[in-house]
């Protein structure tokens, strides 16, 4: 049972990484595939400031920022120099490598004798860290879902998602839709570096490759939420579909590896899982449809039988 919780507290931290994949391919219709430079930038941010000593919580606040100025790199290139979104997350993408490298010194930070946002709370509160990171990730995702919540329902907010529903629309109301593509790939790359920064400080260690195939568990746990929170119109509830996506898809993982599954068919297993969702996803929203027009018919039947019986 132990090795679920930690399945749920790691989903819990890359649950942060799923709403900000969320941000950019859901709501502002932006294939952006930056997504592994910016976790790694995250962590590295993170790890490089503890290393010298700096408050963890500022610590993150920091990587937070520095992942919005990753995703403002990719919106720049993306509004100003006409690239194409994908061609932009990638250069970004490939531009992160090295600066990450550059930021840590070396491709791996052990943060093992170093105070971390979980050592330091373990400690004050005498808990284990898996409960610790239960109760942690649990108020961070809630407290990120209501902030996006609130953002998305500000005028700002309502302008980004007009903005990857219908640009052009959005274009001739008059609003900057090259400005509000660039705040919402900031605030999605800020997103996934928190993850990156929570992340190193639970695993005690940053590393160089960490967000190798983070933007499919990052998709993954999108489509998983979607599938299983498919008939909810509820934006907060939307954005908890995302964070269970993200959390059973941990513990899927988990399980795997808890069954001695080989850690290099980890990967097939996240394209498998993924298959699944996506399979589940359309055939659920197809047997929707169906039911739909199968009641609407019969709706309008009722109808008319109605209408003969009247005359």
């Amino acid at each position: 049972m132990d090795f679920v919780l930690k399945g749920i507290a790691q989903g819990l931290i890359w649950a942060l990484l799923a709403l900000g994949v969320y941000l950019s391919y859901r709501i502002l219709d932006f294939a952006d595939l930056s997504c592994e430079g910016s976790i790694t930038l995250g962590a590295s941010v993170a790890s490089i400031l503890l290393t010298k000593n700096m408050n963890p919580v500022l610590a993150i606040l920091i990587a937070f920022l520095a992942g919005c100025v990753a995703g403002t790199v990719t919106g720049l290139l993306h509004t100003k120099l006409k690239i194409p979104p994908i061609l932009s997350g990638i250069l970004t993408m490939t531009a992160l490598f090295s600066i990450n490298l550059h930021i840590m010194g070396s491709a791996n930070i052990q943060l093992n004798s170093v105070p971390t946002l979980y050592t330091t709370l373990t400690s004050a509160l005498d808990i284990n860290k898996t409960t610790l990171s239960l109760i942690l990730g649990t108020c961070v995702c809630l407290l990120v879902m209501a902030a996006l919540y609130w953002f998305f329902g500000t005028e700002l907010g309502a302008g980004i998602r007009a903005t990857g529903i219908n640009e052009k629309m959005c274009r001739a109301q008059g609003i900057n839709t090259d400005t509000t593509k660039i705040i919402g790939l900031a605030l999605s790359n800020g997103l996934i570096a928190l993850s990156g920064a929570f992340l190193c400080q639970y695993q005690g260690y940053a590393n160089i490759n960490l967000g190798v195939g983070s933007i499919v568990i990052g998709l993954a746990s999108i489509i998983i939420g979607e599938a299983i929170f498919s008939k909810v119109k509820n934006f907060f509830l939307t954005l908890g579909g995302i964070v269970v996506g993200a959390v059973l898809y941990r513990i899927v993982v988990a399980v795997v590896l808890y069954f001695d599954m080989s850690t290099d068919d980890v990967k097939i297993m996240t394209a498998a899982v993924v298959i699944v969702a996506l399979c589940i996803s359309r055939y659920a929203n197809k047997f929707g449809k169906k039911s739909s027009a199968e009641k609407q018919t019969s709706d309008d039947e009722q109808k008319r039988k109605e209408k003969r019986e009247n005359v």
